[in-house]
């Protein structure tokens, strides 16, 4: 459950995903991701797990999904990607059971 904590927390890497939504913020990151990491001060593990591409982690670090999201999108990632990775699926079966309801996660 996201909750109060969490949000103040997860706000550095939250901006930080938040902030990939304009085309000059992502041209930025791609040239030194680290160098952006350290830019919204987030912290060690937050950095890590950006820099790792640690989705889980970072959403136990406060991300939000809606936000990391953003991130998994400057990869080219899809929510169906994500969800997989959220539910111990292959987005293949994340997509299947979406289809069939949505109802059947792990």
């Amino acid at each position: 459950m996201f909750d109060a904590e969490d949000s103040r927390r997860g706000y550095p890497l939250n901006r930080l995903c938040g902030s990939l939504r304009f085309p000059e913020n992502r041209e930025r990151f791609r040239a030194d991701e680290a160098a952006y990491c350290d830019a919204y001060r987030l912290s060690p593990e937050q950095r890590d797990a950006v820099l790792t591409r640690q989705w889980t982690r970072m959403l136990e670090l406060g991300g939000s999904i809606f936000y990391v999201f953003k991130l998994a999108v400057f990869d080219n990632l899809s929510m169906q990607y994500l969800g997989g990775v959220f539910t111990g699926m292959s987005t293949e079966e994340f997509a299947a059971a979406l289809h069939s309801g949505g109802r059947s996660f792990g």
